[in-house]
């Protein structure tokens, strides 16, 4: 399993880097837009999760497992459009009719 291990430090992330054997990058979250407000992230396979836990605390970090998302099938289609009104629906207003008067 692949750890990701996020720090507002770089020394932090570096010292658990070299601790743990993992690979040093700079996290972004969307809608971020400032380099310098983005943390560092530290990249973890096959480690000792409760030991990573343990050293990622004393460090002021946290710790996000790679997860992937379930893909949702997309909702059946219609076979036919739909109809909102019944084809043989019984008109409910006439219009009067009256005769027109003749020009004069």
């Amino acid at each position: 399993m692949e750890l990701i291990a996020y720090f507002w430090e770089q020394e932090d992330a570096d010292a658990v880097a070299a601790e743990l054997g993992g690979e040093v990058r700079r996290g972004r979250f969307h809608g971020e837009d400032d380099d310098e407000d983005h943390p560092w992230m530290v990249l973890l396979r096959d480690a000792d999760q409760v030991r990573a836990e343990k050293l990622i605390a004393q460090h002021d970090g946290w710790l996000e497992t790679e997860t992937q998302e379930p893909v949702n099938a997309p909702p059946e289609l219609p076979t036919a459009p739909k109809r909102f009104k019944l084809p043989t629906a019984p008109k409910r207003y006439k219009l009067p009719t009256t005769p027109r008067r003749a020009k004069q």
